[in-house]
């Protein structure tokens, strides 16, 4: 029988012994960022992701390997565990199968065929069951059955309560129930209809009258399904032709033709109608349901890591408006570090002189700050707001300099009223602390957006129906990679920020922040040793990823582990550098030295592999270096387009705000983003849209359609049809 760490190696198609070292490492209580970046010869450089991946399906494998403990000791217990059966459950694959063939030895509610048994008619159930060449007559058997003292009056009673077990034995049987599985799914459907006779033009619409084959549905129709049903909208249930589904019952059921055969075919399409299917269809709606979440999830997942990663722009007096009608438009200026050094709230949507108001205010402030970006949230108002900005920058002058961006301000809210945000600014009032979030989003999303529960980031399909705490680690694992991937800075880092780095947690980053405000600044990443509670395993985990700028050793602000100071040194003086050529960036031919002195001796002489030596020197040629640089810069804008300015054919630029599973969302410049569906997305077959955009993206689309009414807008990327 093959051995856990057997199965993961093949349905991953990684290297046994790579496969073993990743289950040790996270046994060893290793975080997925750390293995990943700095046990890569251990793992033949097998990425986080996948890691966490790997992480996710060894938790289901030992779990279905305890269930397969709990179920066989239960049997064992009862006397009934045969060498078999005890097979049949080590082979099972998934817990479905365990549980199938658990199901006769179960503990049941009392049913009709539990009645049948205590009024003493299984040996007749079994006798007729059995379709022996010289079975009775059913009816003239089961009068042998007749006890008036056990409740059996009948001749036809006896034959009903054996009719029960029958049934209840056919809806038991494991191998019945598995064909019966793989069967609905490769050819049942699933219907949708109206719960309603006269329906009203709701969202769910086209599902009014709905129907797919339950192996080719989309997991976000299942899920839209699954919330018009809740919400009475809908009727939802799952077809099969009955006659395929019994014909392949009587293939294990019926035996040679003899008196009981048509009693037991009888008894078949009961345990099918009345037992059976109800329990199946509720598996497969299950199945398609628990398919549909983990794929929402994966999409959430993938939506949110270059969210979470955008370019930062950095070093820049930004202005964040927080759009609002009622309340106002609420206004908070803050410098190249993010701290605020202003705030006011301004009415642009009250009239003509209330927006004159408001420009003339607001130009002050930039004036007075030098404020060179202007951050506007998405929300209500936004339009509006966005409109009145443009109108601000043109008042100021040809040559201002001054720009603005649309920034997805999901989660803004939820930020300014939490704990976290009132320690933050204890005198500024939840309206102006969404607009303090909404700027910094601009200047450093990653810092921003860790203060904020990643389900309300607002970048998923249904993210409110997943399973939270499968959704909450998936997200949180996500978030913990991009935070490593870019590195925190140790003196500047804020709680939320610092706990999310590999190693830590919310304790221990409150005492870094607190030791660094008693303390001071860190001189070195050593000196992290002396905040309490960070012992030498947590300083393993989080070290490579802290960054110290101020730091006497260079490698302080590298991704270098402090475990491969020695080895970076030996590299530099193989390449003929030192670290002051380090410091002052002098590392141009530093890879063609490397290639010359010979990689392999180089990572024998530093005891590292190849992976890591390779690392290193990256590192070392571009100390400090932030990965998100890399990636295409934020759209910056000077105008704005309104909905009615839209025509057929016309080129735009714009940001990937959503990527869904029909397509994606682009932010044209318009308060509406327009939706670009997966057909229009390339001129090849994609399976997802994913294959080919991310959140984040800057992309050229042409406008196909609008709908002003509905506010709707079509986009295209692909020429040939613009």
């Amino acid at each position: 029988m093959q051995t856990i760490v057997q199965t993961l190696s093949q349905e991953f198609n990684k290297n046994e012994e790579h496969v073993q070292n990743i289950v040790t490492l996270l046994d060893e209580g290793n975080t997925v960022p750390f293995i990943a970046r700095y046990r890569k010869e251990m793992h033949g450089t097998t990425d986080d992701q996948t890691i966490r991946e790997i992480a996710d399906r060894l938790a289901y494998l030992r779990g279905l390997e305890e269930r397969k403990q709990e179920v066989k000791k239960s049997i064992e217990n009862q006397g009934k565990l045969t060498e078999e059966l005890a097979l049949k459950i080590d082979e099972a694959a998934t817990l479905a199968e365990v549980e199938d063939l658990y199901r006769p030895y179960k503990q049941k509610r009392r049913t009709r065929a539990t009645v049948a048994r205590e009024k003493g008619l299984e040996p007749l159930a079994e006798i007729l069951y059995a379709q022996e060449k010289d079975c009775p007559v059913p009816l003239e058997e089961a009068a042998k059955y007749v006890d008036e003292e056990k409740g059996v009056n009948t001749a036809e009673e006896a034959l009903a309560g054996a009719g029960d077990i029958i049934a209840e034995v056919i809806s038991n049987d494991a191998e019945i129930r598995k064909a019966l599985r793989e069967l609905f799914m490769s050819r049942a459907d699933i219907l949708s209809t109206s719960a309603k006779k006269e329906p009203e033009d709701t969202v769910y619409r086209n599902y009014y009258a709905f129907v797919s084959a339950v192996s080719k549905v989309q997991g976000h129709q299942v899920l839209a399904m699954n919330r018009g049903e809740r919400e009475e909208i809908l009727k939802v249930s799952i077809d099969m032709n009955r006659d395929v589904a019994l014909d392949l019952i009587y293939r294990y059921t019926l035996k040679e033709p003899c008196a009981s055969t048509e009693f037991v075919r009888t008894c078949a399409q009961d345990a099918y109608d009345r037992l059976i299917f109800p329990s199946v269809e509720r598996e497969i709606r299950t199945a398609l349901t628990d398919s549909a979440n983990e794929g929402a999830i994966g999409q959430f997942a993938l939506n949110l890591r270059p969210l979470l990663m955008q370019p930062p722009v950095k070093g820049f007096v930004t202005m964040g408006l927080d759009p609002g009608y009622r309340m106002g438009c609420k206004v908070a200026v803050v410098d190249g570090t993010g701290k605020v050094l202003d705030t006011t709230v301004v009415y642009p949507t009250y009239g003509e002189r209330q927006k004159k108001e408001c420009i003339d205010k607001l130009s002050v402030l930039i004036k007075k700050h030098k404020v060179q970006h202007i951050a506007i949230g998405n929300g209500t108002a936004s339009r509006e707001t966005e409109q009145m900005t443009v109108e601000l920058i043109g008042s100021l002058g040809a040559g201002s300099g001054v720009s603005y961006a649309i920034v997805n301000e999901a989660g803004a809210s939820v930020y300014s009223a939490s704990k976290l945000a009132a320690q933050e600014f204890p005198e500024y009032d939840v309206n102006l602390r969404s607009a303090v979030s909404i700027a910094r989003r601009l200047q450093d999303p990653l810092a921003e957006l860790v203060k904020i529960d990643p389900k309300s980031i607002g970048v998923g399909q249904y993210q409110h129906d997943m399973p939270e705490k499968r959704l909450s680690e998936t997200l949180d694992g996500v978030v913990e990679d991009c935070v490593n991937a870019v590195g925190v800075d140790l003196n500047t880092a804020s709680v939320p920020l610092l706990a999310r780095v590999s190693g830590l947690n919310t304790a221990v980053a409150q005492n870094i922040v607190k030791y660094r405000e008693e303390k001071g600044a860190f001189a070195s990443r050593q000196e992290v040793l002396k905040v309490p509670k960070l012992g030498a395993k947590a300083f393993e985990q989080c070290a490579g990823f802290l960054r110290v700028p101020e730091s006497k050793q260079v490698l302080d602000n590298t991704s270098v582990h402090p475990e491969s100071y020695e080895a970076a040194e030996k590299v530099l003086s193989f390449c003929g550098y030192t670290m002051e050529d380090v410091k002052a960036g002098r590392l141009m031919n530093m890879m063609r030295n490397l290639h010359a002195y010979g990689e392999e001796k180089a990572a024998k002489e530093c005891g590292i592999g190849l992976p890591t030596l390779f690392d290193i020197a990256d590192e070392l040629r571009k100390p400090g270096r932030d990965p998100r640089d890399e990636l295409p810069p934020p759209v910056l804008r000077t105008d704005v387009l309104e909905i009615k300015d839209l025509k057929p054919g016309m080129e735009l630029k714009g940001t990937v705000r959503n990527v869904i599973d029909f397509g994606a969302f682009v932010d044209i410049g318009v308060h509406q983003d327009g939706l670009v569906h997966i057909s229009q997305i390339c001129d090849k077959f994609i399976r997802h849209p994913s294959e080919v955009l991310a959140v984040g993206d800057v992309v050229t689309v042409w406008v196909k359609e609008v709908d002003e009414k509905k506010n709707r807008i079509s986009l295209t990327m692909r020429q040939a049809q613009k």
